[in-house]
């Protein structure tokens, strides 16, 4: 058969399916996959993909063989469907395999082949046997894509798709792919019906599905009893709540459903139950008829049901929903804030260069175990009980024990008429090895009276990280399969963790979620704790109980320590006194690392000074071994963009060993053509293009060897930037054909550039010809040839400032006709669009430093129209959602533009935007409504923490490399000049070595000293902005009167020097 014939044929064969698919409820076999035809690889580079059939359930299936040769990465099979969605349906397939759990993505694509929606199943179990995967509307979510409706109307293509999660390799078998149309989605469903079944005799029981609180069940049998109901006609259900009468509960019960009332299947079974509610969890469970079957009483009371609702499917589709469901019907308190729909904000703790990070969130809740358990606390003063919703709460970053005040350690604070508490968490130990995890937790009487405090420590499996927070990792809802008291009682044993505590506990309790839940125990008076069954579900739980007796106004202080990767601890490490020296320690450790660099600035700049300090300390807690990483969470990769910026903020801060060691590791995971990954983890180097990552790699080792002058290590490191030079150079090349060179508008926009990416993952939608990219391109070229001259490799140095020279004409070329093409008067964000982005801008200042070749006066249009935006927002003139916190790059703009005031407003503003103050950080994504429940990236995010801290550094010095100057003093607030006590800053690192300077006033002037361990520029040392940019009346350097100052700046050239500006 012809090619054109056979696509004839084809496609319309594809037309009757759409049509057929669009006007009857039948079931279309889409694939029986008795060969592979049609089908497509999709792979990522470094991963290997084959696929062909293999037996089947019946007949053949298709087998894919994958392999992640790099670690990461991602491949799959993609094939044409075209199919117009009914309202309602049901895509089926069966699948089994013998692979590790990675990500298995369903994906559904539209014609244009840019817009995809998707079902993700992060961390996927693979079946070993043939397994059935039913997809329903309810099921796929939007992925990405440029369109602006999202709404899924129609499949042009669909994908089944293997995603690194643990990389390795595996086989996927997968078999008759089917769509079947479905009724409309309905809400509306008769009303069920109740019957008590006793013998072969049915009674009817409305009372037990009336949803009346005084409308009760009693079952005159007090062993076994059955409970059918009938929701007369098949529908899908989520799960049962079951309110029981006080003493009444069914100590075991088993859940049943049927099709047809004759055939049953028992779905659940609890086997000790002293739950005075029931929350059982049947998740896309589709029925008839559904058994209750309680076989015994708790005692001789009987057995009793006050009300039965039935969950809804989406209530409980997935553990967070079903969690949602139940905290909101259950007393606040109970559960997290964040299962009430109330945004959770929290901090880290964790060993510099660990790959372990515990995090304590602002109610005082401490997750213990990434994706496993948290403590939480409660507090029961006679009648009274407390918990994170009904105390004030304080956070802060100092921990007060006896009197002394032990900074660098997060704490929460909670406070009441009747107690304090105060919860705070640090980590000691060598990283990967002895770290562990330490809480304190102090207890405080505020009355005038003795008074005796039973303190409950939670231990439920429940993450700190929100239910909201999606990416990489899924917050929410943990894991604890197993909970017991050592053999010895003196520690709990949570799965892999061990718990010690320095004060022996009165008693301790464990059990499955669905036996006994600890939160209703505590607060049932029960007399005795009982010990519930725990089961295989990863929902048990527990707590430990401790009375303390406190006079008044005493305090009373216990710990409990976690070791972060082995389980042992030594006697001595449980002595009260030897924790508290421990804490001492660590915080002068933090000390030593963040306070290199010694600020005298007066109270006004506290908040400011805490928030670079803090950054500085959580940019180290993040790091993974050698990764350098913006999160410990949903960002614990280590991108290059990232890691490159964030390491020039600690070069900033004197902190130079760990710089070393990320560019070393990072080095390794090269690809082989020099092409640099955009982000490297555990698993490898990601493949995904971000053509930002060679140009940063680059800036990154000679900002390095700038700040450290290390030839050794420039010369060690040149094979890697020569390669990462020839990969540009092969971008570069993509661009520059005659077809770009000689084509439309749009097209000669393109020329010479590097290909489209999605950047900054700004243009992730749909990737673009971005000039963020193409800026970190030329910094990395211009930097390759710096270093080439620092080696005295002069042909190589020619070579690269050739490409350099020819690429800076064509980018701007590109800049120039894109701001025709788009009509704007900014620099737009990228070639495509003409976009407005200020915030990827700023780096053609800093650190591209392309200020003089910027077209004008459109650089300085961008930021004047950032700061209209940025004024309405503040003033709220304009009605916002949320926004990004990397907006805090665009201060060191304002400084380099000689804007202070805007610097300092902007400064104030994003102080303000810290949630919760007392821990001085961000997230990525600051919303506007404080408790909105949305994605907020990570927290502390310290990408955003190190723009923060480059900024920050400008107020006090930034090199100006187009005029080979250093510039200090340059947005100095005038409260801080004029204060009696003047202000100074000691071993400020610089390009040129270590700069030490202050700052008094005196009656008729200012006296500004500068010293250090420093070689002064080419073209001196200037002082701008000072004094509100006011007219000095004379300005004397060492004595001798200076004549060539203005308004702006004043240029010395001699250090030390003592300089005094009259006024």
């Amino acid at each position: 058969m012809n090619h054109h014939l056979k696509a004839t044929i084809t496609a319309a064969l594809l037309s009757v399916l759409t049509f057929h698919i669009g006007v009857k409820a039948q079931t279309v076999t889409l694939d029986q996959f008795e060969s592979t035809e049609g089908w497509n690889y999709i792979k990522s580079d470094g991963v290997n993909i084959t696929a062909q059939t293999d037996n089947g359930l019946s007949g053949k299936s298709i087998c894919i063989t994958y392999n992640f040769v790099k670690g990461t990465g991602y491949c799959g099979i993609q094939k044409l469907f075209p199919i117009n969605l009914p309202e309602n349906y049901e895509i089926t397939f069966y699948i089994k395999a013998e692979s590790p759990s990675n990500n298995f993505e369903i994906k559904f694509i539209d014609s244009t082949g840019n817009n995809v929606w998707w079902v993700n199943n992060r961390n996927y179990n693979f079946p070993t046997s043939w397994q059935k995967v039913r997809v329903k509307p309810r099921h796929i979510s939007f992925a990405w894509g440029p369109t602006t409706d999202t709404r899924f109307r129609r499949i042009d293509r669909i994908e089944f798709t293997v995603a690194s999660f643990v990389g390795g390799s595996g086989k996927i078998w997968i078999d008759s792919l089917t769509f079947k149309a479905l009724p409309p989605i309905s809400n509306e469903y008769p009303a069920p019906v109740a019957y008590e079944i006793s013998g072969t005799q049915s009674k009817p029981i409305a009372e037990i599905l009336d949803q009346q609180p005084h409308s009760v069940w009693i079952a005159k049998n007090k062993s076994i009893q059955e409970i059918l109901i009938d929701f007369k006609a098949l529908r899908e259900i989520g799960g049962l709540k079951i309110d029981w009468m006080q003493g009444k509960q069914a100590q075991k019960f088993d859940v049943l459903l049927s099709y047809d009332s004759i055939n049953w299947e028992k779905t659940f079974t609890v086997n000790l139950n002293i739950n005075s509610t029931s929350y059982i969890r049947l998740p896309e469970f589709e029925t008839r008829f559904l058994k209750l079957k309680l076989s015994q009483s708790n005692n001789s009371k009987g057995l009793g049901i006050k009300d039965i609702e039935i969950i809804k499917v989406e209530e409980s589709n997935t553990l967070n929903n079903f969690f949602r469901y139940i905290a909101k019907n259950s007393p606040k308190g109970y559960y997290p804030r964040y299962f009430l729909d109330q945004a959770s904000y929290w901090t880290i703790s964790g060993v510099s260069g660990d790959t372990k990070e515990a995090l304590i969130n602002e109610d005082g809740m401490v997750e213990v175990e990434k994706a496993s358990f948290s403590i939480e606390p409660v507090v029961k003063v006679g009648n009274k009980i407390y918990d994170w919703s009904n105390v004030k709460t304080s956070q802060s970053l100092t921990y007060f024990i006896d009197g002394k005040t032990y900074d660098y350690t997060p704490t929460v604070n909670w406070h009441t008429d009747d107690i304090d508490l105060q919860v705070g968490i640090t980590s000691y130990g060598n990283a990967n090895n002895s770290s562990k995890l330490l809480i304190g937790y102090t207890l405080k009487n505020n009355t005038n009276k003795n008074q005796t405090i039973d303190f409950y420590l939670l231990i439920r499996p429940f993450q700190v990280n929100p239910y909201y927070q999606t990416l990489n990792l899924a917050g929410g809802v943990g894991t604890i399969k197993k909970i017991s008291l050592d053999a010895s009682k003196d520690r709990v044993e949570v799965d892999n963790t061990s718990l010690y505590f320095t004060q022996k506990f009165e008693s301790f309790f464990a059990g499955s979620f669905y036996s006994a839940n600890p939160t209703e125990l505590i607060r049932s008076n029960h007399k005795e704790v009982v010990m519930a069954e725990t089961d295989n579900l990863g929902l048990n739980g527990g707590f430990v109980k401790y009375t303390i007796k406190l006079k008044a106004g005493q305090s009373h202080t216990l710990f409990a320590i976690a070791p972060y990767h082995s389980k042992n601890i030594n006697d001595s490490e449980l002595k009260t006194k030897n924790i508290v020296d421990t804490i001492a320690k660590v915080s002068d450790y933090w000390r030593g690392k963040t306070e290199y660099v010694k600020f005298n600035l007066p109270s006004t700049a506290e908040h400011l000074l805490k928030t670079y300090r803090a950054n500085l300390m959580y940019i180290l807690i993040n790091r993974d071994i050698h990764g350098i990483q913006p999160g410990s969470r949903s960002y614990e990769r280590s991108w290059m963009r990232d890691g490159s910026l964030t390491s020039s903020a600690l070069l900033k801060s004197g902190i130079t060993d760990e710089v070393k060691e990320f560019i070393e590791w990072y080095a390794q995971n090269l690809y082989e053509n020099g092409k640099v990954p955009c982000v490297v983890d555990f698993r490898g180097p990601d493949p995904v293009a971000e053509h930002d990552s060679h140009g940063q790699f680059i800036y990154l080792i000679h900002e390095y060897f700038s700040f450290t002058h290390d030839t050794a290590f420039l010369r060690k490191m040149n094979p890697y930037i020569l390669r990462t030079i020839g990969y540009i150079e092969s971008l570069i090349a993509e661009r520059s054909t005659d077809y770009f060179r000689y084509g439309n508008d749009s097209l000669r926009a393109f020329y010479g550039l590097v290909p489209e990416s999605i950047s900054h993952e700004g243009y992730s939608a749909k990737p673009m010809h971005s000039y963020w990219d193409n800026f970190f391109i030329l910094k990395g070229l211009k930097d390759a040839c710096d270093i080439q001259i620092a080696l005295g490799n002069h042909e190589k140095y020619t070579r690269i400032k050739q490409v350099t020279d020819t690429f800076r004409k064509n980018l701007y070329k590109s800049i120039n006709l894109t701001i025709k093409n788009h009509n704007i008067n900014y620099i737009p964000g990228c070639a495509e669009l003409g976009d407005f982005d200020a915030t990827s801008t700023t780096i053609a200042l800093t650190p591209c430093n392309e200020f003089e070749n910027l077209p004008k006066p459109e650089i300085y249009n961008t930021f004047e129209r950032y700061y209209t935006y940025f004024s309405q927002r503040k003033t709220g003139q304009i009605n916002w959602v949320n926004f990004t916190p990397y907006e805090n790059r665009i201060i060191g703009s304002f400084i380099m533009l000689n804007q202070p005031e805007r610097a300092h407003e902007l400064i104030d503003y994003f102080l303000s935007q810290q949630r919760p103050q007392g821990w001085y950080h961000w997230a990525e994504v600051v919303w506007n409504d404080y408790r909105t429940p949305a994605y907020i990236g990570d927290m502390p995010h310290t990408w955003v923490g190190s723009d923060f801290i480059n900024a920050f550094r400008n107020i006090f010095v930034y090199e100006d490399i187009d005029h080979n100057t250093l510039c200090i003093g340059s947005a100095l607030k005038q409260d801080w000049i004029d204060s009696p006590q003047g202000i100074s800053v000691q071993n400020l690192p610089t390009y040129y070595g270590n700069l030490s300077y202050s700052i008094t006033k005196g009656n008729d002037h200012y006296k500004i000293k500068i010293g250090g361990n420093i070689r002064v520029p080419a073209n001196g040392i200037c002082i701008r902005n000072f004094n509100g940019s006011k007219l000095p009346k004379g300005v004397e350097v060492n004595g001798t009167k200076l004549n060539t100052y203005n308004v702006n700046e004043i240029r010395v050239n001699e250090i030390p020097c003592e300089i005094k500006i009259y006024y």
